[in-house]
């Protein structure tokens, strides 16, 4: 008896055939000239790159691949180390919002000039961080900080890390000359512990060093207005005994400290604008011959501070409260 021929159902065995005798392939089967299905690639989380990235951080302080300037700055410990604690307070307590950015050079020398005010200079980490984190170019700021910075054990060694440098118009124009952005105070101490009642009231500029330092490097200078780090440790006292005794240039009494103890260290939460107004151009004013000329540096120098000043009546005329 001759044996049946089985046929096999759609989908199993050979392929079903169209009428007219011609074959077509199954759409559940793939063709043999078809890729294979891929498996997704394994996207990182964000705390297997910052894994990663300590691993390599490390690797590289091992193995000594990283660079210091001659002035000590180290840009790898401070992008990865130094400045990621800060960005907590910069963000979410602060909340700062930055303005003008777009007047800071991607490249080339500049000098930042901006008011002083808080008790101690955190408006000088904020603003570094500003510049660093929100400009295109990520540049860093090479602060011109005072004599007493680099008098202090444990906060000496860490300044010089994070790239800043003595006051002086020497390491100024070196910088400058060099294609740095460069960030100076020109208030200093006055400004920062000065009382509450004098808030967002400009002090005297010194007597233009910075300007000297622009004129002579032909660099143009950027007036930065800051809103926000005066009512951080409202100061109501300075205990001048205190001061004297310790070495320091005042000793400050806020509502909260002494009283509070370290909890009155906590700064208060103001909210914070940080305004980079438009460049003042030096190339065209004469370099080393124009930074000799008092008259021209006063003049400089009083335009900056006019140009601040009345920036900061603006941003607080704009500024909803002290804490929104």
């Amino acid at each position: 008896m001759p044996e049946a021929r089985v046929i096999p159902l759609h989908g199993e065995g050979e392929p079903e055939s169209r009428p007219g005798g011609r074959r077509t392939r199954s759409q559940d089967q793939p063709s043999p000239r078809d890729p294979l299905p891929s498996a997704p690639e394994h996207q990182p989380t964000d705390w297997e790159r910052k894994l990663a990235g300590g691993l390599a951080f490390l690797r590289r302080r091992i193995t000594g691949d990283y660079e210091v300037d001659e002035f000590g700055f180290d840009p790898d410990l401070t992008h990865h180390v130094l400045m990621p604690p800060l960005r907590p307070l910069y963000d979410k307590w602060f909340r700062v919002e930055t303005r003008g950015l777009d007047n800071v050079p991607d490249t080339g020398g500049a000098l930042l000039v901006a008011n002083h005010s808080g008790t101690i200079p955190v408006d000088a980490v904020m603003t570094s961080l500003a510049v660093h984190d929100h400009h295109p170019a990520a540049r860093h700021l090479r602060l011109l900080a005072a004599d007493l910075v680099f008098t202090m054990p444990g906060i000496a060694p860490m300044a010089r890390k994070t790239g800043q440098t003595l006051a002086c118009n020497a390491d100024a124009e070196r910088l400058l000359s060099s294609g740095e952005l460069v960030g100076v105070f020109p208030e200093g101490f006055k400004g920062i512990g000065k009382p509450f009642s004098e808030r967002y009231k400009l002090q005297r500029f010194g007597r233009g060093g910075f300007v000297s330092a622009a004129l002579r490097t032909g660099t143009p200078i950027i007036p930065v207005s800051i809103v926000g780090a005066e009512e951080i440790y409202p100061i109501i006292g300075n205990s001048k005994t205190l001061a004297r005794l310790f070495g320091l240039p005042y000793a400050p009494i806020t509502p909260f400290f002494p009283l509070l103890g370290p909890l009155g260290a906590v700064p208060l939460p103001s909210k914070w604008i940080i305004e980079f107004g438009e460049p003042i151009e030096t190339a065209h004013l004469g370099g080393a011959q124009a930074a000799e000329d008092p008259m021209l540096v006063f003049n400089l120098t009083d335009q900056v501070r006019e140009t601040i000043q009345s920036t900061l009546y603006t941003l607080l005329m704009q500024r909803r409260s002290v804490f929104f």
